[in-house]
């Protein structure tokens, strides 16, 4: 694993480092909300869907987001677009702090998708630009596993500040605490180069740019990929959202006791995404997915139905989360490599991002069906459905391990 770091030029680990930095932000700052619901619902008196809206508000911005990020990306490049992107959602986590009333909250959570959505389709062009084709998929796999530092950290921030202030209060420190980070990313990317090909593109209008990805070359691979994109981010959304509601509601665990389960899982998470990029490398992008979604849909229905006992959901929870990584950890590399240059961030982000349009509706539905069939059932059943197309998307998906880019070479200066 170490190796394509050791090969890496500064230029490819500046990159690496202010990629995993951003991505690490954006889990911090959107994880708070799912250990913040009980919270939520207590202050504003509001249900289940209502909370569950909250989440798919932000999804469903953020498939916007990422497709107009991406675009941003073509036109402008992706340093300035990452610098903007990542104050905006930073900017909205913090004002989340100050809302009084639902109405505001769901207003400020659609600005924060808007931001989080086009923070990754830059990030992850980027890198897949500047990183050589052979470690493509290992490097975009350790980039997203940042997203378990941060879940990580949120997880460990949630912990201390309800247990030891108020839970009306509590929720607003939370979501204040989500701005501090955003100052060290920006700062760091400052330093960072555009890549050759992203300033050379053609300069087309803004709208040409963003319907460039409908045209019939690359029409097949968005159509699939915006399919790939609802599975994987139907499923990770109807797992996570309500899962430390699930833990603490249903199993009756403490926020201290539900923290150390989510802490297997998160640290899951971060070795499933390190894995998948090697086993991407060497066995192709279309194998890889597809074993870990089967996985995903086996593991999911375990958790969920079969009788466990504590310690068995416990340990149960590593292989939940070290396959459920395996999907989003392949996602960049392979979008990377179905679109040219001149589309390819646009292409990324919408094909990332439009899963999250349809997806948005999976936090919801969890929450509606909880109030007919209970929590954990409504889980399980929307989570395995959502694997399940993810499966049926890759299938029919071109194998493009180590697709070589254009002016690869001059990136790695």
């Amino acid at each position: 694993m170490s190796n394509w770091y050791s090969e890496s030029s500064p230029l490819e680990r500046r990159t690496f480092w202010a990629s995993f930095g951003g991505w690490a932000l954006d889990a911090l700052d959107v994880q708070m909300f799912g250990l913040a619901i009980p919270a939520l619902i207590a202050a504003f008196g509001i249900s289940k869907a209502d909370a569950g809206l909250l989440g798919s508000v932000t999804l469903f911005f953020g498939a916007f987001g990422g497709w107009l990020g991406g675009a941003l990306g073509d036109r402008f490049g992706r340093v300035k677009a990452l610098q903007i992107t990542v104050l905006t959602f930073a900017l909205a986590t913090f004002a989340c702090a100050f809302a009084m009333t639902y109405a505001q909250l769901l207003v400020l959570k659609a600005i924060q998708g808007l931001g989080f959505g086009a923070e990754w389709a830059c990030g992850a062009v980027l890198m897949a630009e500047i990183i050589r084709p052979e470690h493509r998929g290992k490097a975009l796999g350790s980039v997203q596993s940042a997203w378990a530092v941060g879940w990580g950290a949120a997880v460990l921030l949630s912990a201390l500040v309800f247990t030891y202030a108020p839970a009306d209060i509590a929720w607003r420190l939370l979501f204040a605490l989500g701005l501090l980070p955003a100052l060290l990313i920006i700062f760091i990317r400052r330093g960072l180069k555009e890549p050759p090909r992203a300033v050379a593109a053609e300069k087309k209008p803004f709208l040409a740019t963003l319907s460039g990805i409908f045209h019939r070359d690359v029409l097949r691979a968005t159509l699939i990929g915006g399919l790939f994109g609802i599975g994987a981010h139907g499923g990770y959304a109807a797992l996570t959202t309500f899962l430390p509601t699930y833990l603490r509601e249903v199993r009756h665990l403490s926020v201290l006791g539900s923290s150390g389960y989510l802490a297997v899982i998160i640290v899951a998470f971060f070795c499933g995404c390190v894995a998948s990029g090697i086993i991407s490398d060497r066995i192709g992008r279309r194998v890889n997915v597809a074993f870990f979604a089967s996985a995903c849909i086996i593991t999911v229905l375990i958790y969920i139905f079969a009788p466990l006992t504590n310690g068995q959901m416990l340990v149960l929870g590593f292989p939940l989360g070290f396959f459920s990584a395996g999907i989003p950890a392949s996602m960049a590399a392979l979008f990377s490599e179905l679109y040219p240059a001149g589309v390819r961030g646009t292409g990324v982000g919408f094909c990332y991002n439009f899963g999250r349009i349809v997806s948005a509706a999976f936090p919801f539905l969890v929450g509606f069906l909880s109030d007919h069939i209970g929590l954990g059932p409504a889980i399980g059943i929307d989570a395995a459905f959502a694997y399940s197309l993810v499966l049926i998307a890759v299938l029919m998906l071109p194998e493009t391990r180590g697709k070589v880019f254009e002016q690869t070479a001059a990136t790695r200066a």
